[in-house]
């Protein structure tokens, strides 16, 4: 167990650094080809936002590293439910959003990625 909790948290910093640097390939190192991001909409509806989608806004927005952001990542925790399934919180931001993750991940063929992540946006300004 102690080498799977090394590998997801391996996984988390690689989602963090993927994230802040605004690199879909690394992002995609994290992230299961299959996986989807889920939130609550302005209009109070679920939003279904699959792999792709979201890299695609990712590319097309600067980065926090480019924007020279402080970086505040932290995994808050990690629980896992068996060999093969965990599930993360984490704590980033790309001020002024702070983004709250619950990270559902799975250990497909022998390696960890994030399947699902559902997250709350927080803006504040100053």
């Amino acid at each position: 167990m102690s080498s799977d909790v090394a590998d997801v948290e391996r996984v988390l910093r690689l989602y963090f650094d993927g994230l802040y640097e605004g690199d879909t390939k690394k992002l995609a190192g994290a992230f299961h080809p299959a996986s989807h991001l889920y939130s609550v909409g302005p209009d109070g509806k679920a939003a279904d936002l699959p792999r792709g989608e979201w890299f695609k806004l990712v590319e097309s927005r600067p980065s926090g590293k480019a924007r020279n952001l402080a970086r505040a990542d932290r995994i808050v925790s990690i629980d896992f439910s068996g060999p093969a399934t965990a599930i993360a919180k984490v704590e980033c931001q790309l001020p002024p959003r702070y983004f709250t993750d619950y990270l559902t991940l799975m250990k497909a063929e022998g390696e960890w990625k994030v399947i699902s992540k559902t997250f709350l946006t927080v803006t504040r300004e100053g």
